[in-house]
This record gives structure tokens, C-alpha cells and sequence, in this order.
């Protein structure tokens, strides 16, 4: 018996090592470095908008909101999933600046993940081009003295010149309501 497993171990081990493919098929590396005949409708960015986008989070953090707008463009455009938004970059750094000033007493960003990728072929209207995806953890204490804690993700694209010119913003709005309450 156990004559009969080792020649069927063996037979097994041969059929899996044989390295021949059927024609046509391309093996894994030729796969990977094989030049596309058109672009990927999707692929990675280069790391350098993950940059911004840090640089952009710690300077919003420590109240710096004119730091944060100088990676805006002047026609930029904010959208929360609620519907709201504020469109020129005006608009947007009076809206953070009277959020800092007013109700924000201290924000934290934790656990960030970035995904910096280059759109090519859009999938409904959104602009092709670089998008910065971020999924974060952000814990804000309010003028109130409440504070509140939730996930948020945000979708931030940049123009030819690696401005921001479109940020959707996707948070829960109950959480903030709740902790703005006087």
C-alpha cells in the first residue's frame, strides 16, 4: 500500500511540474510585462498625490486651512453625499475656516489609507484623470464640548497641474448633527 501512494506521489509531482502550455497562452511574467494595446482604464498614481493629500490632512488638523487650500485650484468644487457643497476655492476655504473658528475645537485623522490612481476609462461621469482615494478614522472634538468619532471617505481629483478640483466627501451626518447640538 504503501508502495501504491509513493508511485502515485511521484506521478502527481511530475504531472504538476510539467512546464509545457498550450499554445497561445501566455505565461504569468509575459503577461505582466506585456505592453497593452490601449491603457488600462484604471491604474495606480504615482505616490506623490498621497503626499498632498498627508500634507493636506496635517494642515487642516493643526487649523492651517490656508495651507491646506494652496493644493486647490481656484474653480475647485467640494461635495458632501448629502447633496451639499461649496464651489470656488473662495468658497470652500470660507466654509473650513468658519468651521475651525466656530464649531471644531481639535480634529484628528487616524488609521488613513491611501489609494492613488489614475483613471484612464470612467466607469459613469466622473472625470478621468488622478484621483486620490482616502478612507479614514476622524475624531472631532465641537465647541460644544461633545465630540464625535466615525469612518469617512473621501475621493479628491486633481487637474493637469496637481491641483485639487473636485473633493467628494462621504461622511455620516448624524453623528456631527448630534455633537454640534447647543
Amino acid at each position: 500500500m504503501k508502495k501504491i501512494i509513493a508511485l502515485i506521489s511521484c506521478a502527481v509531482f511530475i504531472i504538476a511540474c510539467n512546464n509545457e502550455k498550450p499554445a497561445g497562452e501566455a505565461t504569468l511574467t509575459e503577461s505582466i510585462t506585456a505592453t497593452p494595446a490601449e491603457p488600462a482604464p484604471v491604474e495606480f498614481a504615482d505616490a506623490r498625490y498621497t503626499d498632498i493629500g498627508k500634507v493636506g490632512f496635517e494642515a487642516l488638523a493643526s487649523g492651517d486651512v490656508d495651507k491646506w487650500m494652496s493644493s486647490f485650484a481656484d474653480n475647485a468644487v467640494y461635495i458632501w453625499n448629502n447633496g451639499d457643497s461649496a464651489a470656488g476655492k473662495p468658497a470652500i476655504s470660507a466654509y473650513w475656516k468658519k468651521r475651525r473658528a466656530e464649531d471644531i475645537d481639535s480634529i484628528k485623522f487616524s488609521n488613513v489609507i491611501w489609494l492613488p490612481i489614475k483613471v484612464s476609462k470612467t466607469q459613469a461621469n466622473e472625470p478621468p484623470g488622478v484621483w486620490l482615494l482616502s478612507w479614514y478614522m476622524v475624531n472631532v472634538k465641537y465647541k460644544t464640548g461633545k465630540s464625535m468619532v466615525q469612518w469617512m471617505h473621501m475621493a479628491t481629483h486633481f487637474d493637469a497641474t496637481d491641483k485639487i478640483d473636485q473633493v467628494v466627501h462621504y461622511l455620516d451626518r448624524a453623528p456631527v448633527l448630534a455633537a454640534t447640538k447647543k
